[in-house]
């Protein structure tokens, strides 16, 4: 396919099923940026703009036409500013479809050159979600299954059972 692609998202904090959907995005085209995006219709979040940056530099290392960044603003500029030609997002549900569905339509009327390719999560990683890890984590649970072994310990760090948000 040959093009560059963007995988936006919030990443609080980067999942298996993220990871999932950027390595395969790696193999289809030739360059693939993930942005770390603010989602205006959440929290601050649990982990820093830049924390979570380096959560993906980490887990992507050997993914050598992959890039990491961050943007405040409107998707549509971001693919524009970057010569982009489509954006590409997991898919786990239909219930995700809908939301990612107006998302799409309201970018390409922003930026009629952009395109939104939908990549069906593999099956495994259908319930998993950055709020799902959240919740495990600070509730005690496991999380090795559900996060990239580089991250693992950061993660539980901050949000385990013995974090600042118990006490």
């Amino acid at each position: 396919m040959g093009k560059t692609v963007v995988c936006p998202g919030s990443f609080d904090p980067l999942t298996i099923g993220h990871l999932d959907i950027i390595t395969r995005s790696s193999k289809l085209f030739d360059k693939v940026i993930v942005v770390v995006m603010r989602n205006f219709s959440k929290n601050a979040g649990s982990f820093t703009t830049e924390e979570r940056v380096d959560f993906i530099k980490r887990c992507t290392k050997d993914l050598g036409n992959v890039s990491v960044d961050t943007y405040s603003g409107l998707l549509a500029d971001y693919v524009r500013e970057k010569g982009a030609s489509a954006v590409v997002k997991g898919l786990r549900a239909i219930s995700d479809y809908d939301d990612e569905f107006r998302q799409a339509l309201t970018n390409q009327r922003l930026n009629s050159e952009m395109e939104t390719i939908f990549m069906v999560s593999n099956a495994e990683h259908m319930f998993l979600s950055s709020s799902v890890v959240k919740e495990v984590c600070r509730l005690g649970g496991d999380i090795t299954q559900f996060v990239p072994a580089e991250i693992c310990d950061d993660i539980i760090k901050r949000l385990g059972r013995n974090n600042a948000y118990d006490k």
